[in-house]
Parts: structure tokens; sequence; C-alpha cells
């Protein structure tokens, strides 16, 4: 039966929160409340996803790395593996979704898509996968490798990968599962097809061995703004996680990827969330106080050798002082991180801004963009973004966990919600209604389809 009234139903604004350890400013752990260990203990983040919870987000978002890629003798890092931090958090909440990161660069689709099964069943359906590929040297040699997969190789795996996970997620039937005691039938075995899966990266028997997941499979979402990342989404992606420092330019980067997604036969497009750092005061010049304060506690030396590192360059060729060099190119090649790369690029010409304004911008040399004001500023920002479709929601970074967070849920959530922006309350339990995603289709057809080699 159709539902006119769902047809014209009023986007909803969607809100992550990307928790980075101690915080997005890289001083955050020095603040005078903050524990300098929170990146290794669960409750740190425990806590974190459940004051999420309480402002009604749509999930929590853990991203990670295979190596030391971050200067340790400064910061704290990504450390503790994703789903198994996911799996405590969806233990100590009842609704805020719990979204992962996992390589297709260095891991195998059959592990990747049990791993996620595994926890959209122990979440009861707020699992989501954000599909990255790799392009650090550390991380390749902690696999075996002396050198980076070229890029366009990187991608071609990834998308093997994605449809392989997608055909072992839908390698069950819904009805497989029988459990009538009385028969003796526990499991209609023809209702569980292998894949015989031959492709270019991988051979995959399969079936996967656990049954569809409550939401059918997790939701994918996809970081990657190359053209070959673009693709991917457009291809897969439910929700996309986006780094832009302008208005216009998410617009357009969100209209060309529904378009790449509408030719893929996708007409409901992908939710595009873009990054977004927040400062909060009480007065636009206390949150400026609070910026300069975190900033100021950041070694000059090391938002130098982070800018450099996104850049591709050496942090001698980079003058505090002085612009940002005119012959800049992708680093290594193309074979580096291009989202990063070019919204970095993008924010220093944009501004105008020296090495050091930048480094300011950025809130300590990150590739996100930075938003300073009071709560009805980041609103107002919120909202012209939203209602003018540069996004459908945002991974929010807070300067510093938890009380930048905090302050968000209790000064921001309010007036989003006031405005008739953002819920009030959850309207269901799994991450595919906090999105407003459609239970994906199951049929033999399309599990076949998936199966093809890439």
């Amino acid at each position: 039966m159709s539902h006119p009234a769902a047809a014209t139903a009023p986007r909803r604004l969607h809100l992550n929160v990307n928790i980075l350890h101690s915080g997005f400013v890289p001083s955050a752990w020095r603040l005078d409340h903050a524990d300098p260990r929170a990146f290794v203990d669960v409750g740190h983040y425990v806590r974190v996803a459940q004051l999420a919870e309480r402002g009604k987000l749509d999930a929590v978002f853990l991203a990670d790395n295979a190596a030391i890629i971050d200067q340790i003798d400064f910061r704290p890092i990504t450390a503790l593996e994703p789903t198994v931090l996911l799996a405590s958090i969806a233990a100590a909440t009842t609704h805020i979704g719990v979204i992962g990161t996992a390589s297709t660069s260095y891991n195998e689709p059959y592990n990747i898509a049990r791993r996620f099964a595994t926890l959209d069943h122990v979440s009861h359906g707020r699992a989501g996968w954000n599909v990255v590929t790799t392009a650090d040297l550390p991380s390749a040699r902690n696999f075996g490798r002396d050198a980076v997969p070229d890029h366009a190789e990187r991608y071609a795996r990834a998308a093997e990968f994605t449809e392989v996970v997608k055909a072992l997620w839908n390698s069950w039937d819904d009805d497989a599962f029988i459990g009538d005691k009385a028969s003796g039938r526990f499991i209609d075995v023809n209702k569980v097809r292998p894949l015989a899966h031959r492709g270019r990266f991988f051979q995959v028997q399969g079936p996967l061995n656990l049954p569809r997941t409550p939401q059918g499979h997790p939701v994918l979402v996809q970081a990657g703004g190359s053209a070959d990342g673009r693709d991917l989404a457009a291809r897969h992606a439910e929700a996309v996680f986006s780094a832009s420092q302008s208005f216009e330019e998410s617009a357009a980067y969100r209209r060309e990827l529904n378009a790449r997604a509408a030719a893929y036969g996708r007409p409901a497009g992908v939710k595009v969330l873009a990054g977004l750092t927040t400062i909060i005061g009480a007065t636009e010049a206390e949150a400026r106080r609070r910026r300069d304060d975190l900033i100021d506690q950041i070694p000059w030396r090391y938002s130098l050798t982070r800018i450099a590192g996104i850049l591709g360059v050496s942090p001698d060729v980079l003058d505090l002082d002085r612009r940002l060099p005119d012959d800049l190119a992708l680093p290594n090649g193309g074979n580096g991180n291009h989202t990063f790369f070019h919204a970095t690029l993008a924010e220093a010409r944009r501004g105008g801004h020296t090495v050091r304004e930048l480094i300011r911008a950025l809130g300590g040399g990150g590739g996100h963009r930075v938003i300073v004001g009071t709560p009805e500023q980041i609103a107002d920002d919120i909202e012209r973004w939203f209602k003018g479709e540069a996004a459908d929601g945002f991974n929010l970074m807070p300067d510093a966990l938890p009380d930048g967070l905090e302050a968000f849920v209790e000064g921001v959530v309010p007036i989003l919600q006031q405005r008739g922006l953002f819920r009030t309350e959850y309207e269901g339990r799994t991450l595919r209604e906090h999105f407003g995603l459609a239970r994906p289709d199951h049929t033999h057809a399309q599990r076949h389809e998936a199966a093809e080699p890439a």
C-alpha cells in the first residue's frame, strides 16, 4: 500500500559524532578535566556515546588506522579496534547507531562481512560499515608491502570487496531460519546459498555462517573524495562522510554524487554528512578564547608536520608566516589522500591564510571545517547548509570530548529541535530507521548479480 504523506515528508537533519579519542583538536587531552588515557578507556567511549544518545543523535562513528601515523610524542591516536569497541558501546546504549571503519586494502571480505553482521545482530540492527581504502606507507609495511598499492588498484579492489561483502550478507533469505521444535527443522537449506565468487582479487565460496541481520544488512557508509571514491559511493554507499570547506563546494559535491548514484539506478541518492568541528562558547568571544587556548597548547612543529603530511611536502618548505606554495600537487603522484589534500588547500586559498593562520582556521591542522561560536551561531550555520541542500547532515567532531559534545547536546540540539529540523525522540530502533533508509530488497537474482566477478 502506498503512503502519499510519507512521500512528501520533510527532510530530517542527521547528526553523527566522530569519537576521536579526546577530541578533534590535538591538544584536547591537555585540558584540566581530560583523562590522558581516554584513548584506550572503553568507559570514555561509552560515556560519549551515552551523551550522544541523550541528544538523540543518529550514530557514533569510529575511524581507524592500521598503523601509527600521527606523532605520538604529543598526541593520542586511534588505538582500539572499532568493531570490538562498538560492541561494548552497543551493550551500553539502546538506540544510537554504531558505525565503524574497516579498510578494504588490508582485510578480507569474508571476515568483514561476518564482523559487521555480528555487530548488527549484537546491536539489534544499529550497525554501519565505513568503507575506506588505505593510502599510508606505515600500514602497507604492517601487512608485508614495501609500497602503497596504486590508487586505481586500491579502488578496484574496494569495489570487488564491497560487492562480495554485500553478497555474503544476502546469502541467507530472511526466512531461512525455521527453528521448529515439533518438526525438528532448524534451517531451510534451500534458502542459504553459496556465492562461488571468482574475481580479480578474491575467491569466496560462501555462504556466510550467520543469518541475515535485523536491518537486512548493515548500513554502508563511504569516505573518499577522489573520482574513484565518488564512484564507489555512487554504486554502494547509503551515506557518505565528506570534507568540504565551503557551502558551494559541498552543494556541488552532493549534486554530483547523487547524479552518479541516479546513473547507477539509485534514485534515492546518498546521504551526505559533512565533517564539522565545533568550538562552542556562551559568547563568540568566549568561543574564540577556547579555540585560542587549545591551539596555543599545540607545538607549532606538530601542526607543521601534520599539514605537511596532508599536503605531501617536507615541513621545511612551509613557513608559518607565509602562504602555502603555489605549485602543490597531489601527494605521491596522486597515490595519497585526495580528500584532505583538497580540503586543506581549499581553506588556504579561500581564506588567503598564512600557514599559521591556516593551522588556527583548521583547529590545529586537520582537514575538516571548523566553526567557532555560540550555540545559536552553530545552529544557524547547520540550518543554512541543510536547508540549502549542501548537506543532509553532519559528522560532528567536537573540539574536546566529552565537554565539547555536551555543549552541542545542551546548547545546539534544543535550537535545532525548536526549529523543527531535528528529532525530539527516536522514532525507530535501527540505524536505517534513523537515516530514513529502506530495508534492502533481498532476492536471489540480486544475490547472483552481486556475486559476479568484478
